[in-house]
């Protein structure tokens, strides 16, 4: 049987407007896969069903949630929040999609997403560090690339 893998061990990373160029999303502190969302049934359920019901998926949808802490390291903010606040959230229409990418670290393949994002909610209390967050709405099928290492 395998063993557990740690939650923490998750890398994400989102394609910047440079093709192939992707950028770490880091100082996160949770992350949430609903491969649920956005599901579609048809009700197929009919007399010859004998009372049982019955349906047809017609649709598959699926979300990611990441959260952590707002990050500037030296004055510099995380490339990847930062990516994601002053230039992905402001697209619409056909250029509100692009890509995100993610992985286990033991696992040698990323799970690519066409998706949208959603910026989180940002804030904090007295004693708190400033909350940043986001949600990615898978567009189409899920595909996957090779991890590739520079030596």
């Amino acid at each position: 049987m395998g063993r557990p893998i740690d939650a923490r061990g998750w890398e994400f990373e989102v394609e910047t407007a440079t093709p192939d160029t992707f950028v770490r999303l880091g100082k996160l502190t949770s992350w949430t896969h609903n491969p649920g969302e956005n599901e579609e049934t048809a009700d197929t359920t009919t007399f010859d069903s004998e009372g049982f019901y019955e349906q047809d998926v017609m649709q598959r949808g699926a979300t990611i949630e990441v959260s952590g802490l707002y990050a500037a390291l030296s004055g510099t903010p995380d490339a990847g929040q930062d990516y994601i606040d002053k230039t992905w959230a402001f697209r619409f229409g056909e250029e509100s999609r692009g890509t995100l990418r993610y992985r286990h670290v033991s696992q040698d393949e990323w799970t690519v997403w066409e998706c949208t994002v959603t910026p989180g909610e940002q804030g904090g209390e007295t004693n708190a560090k400033t909350s940043w967050g986001a949600t990615f709405t898978r567009c189409g099928a899920p595909t996957t690339a090779a991890v590739v290492t520079t030596p």
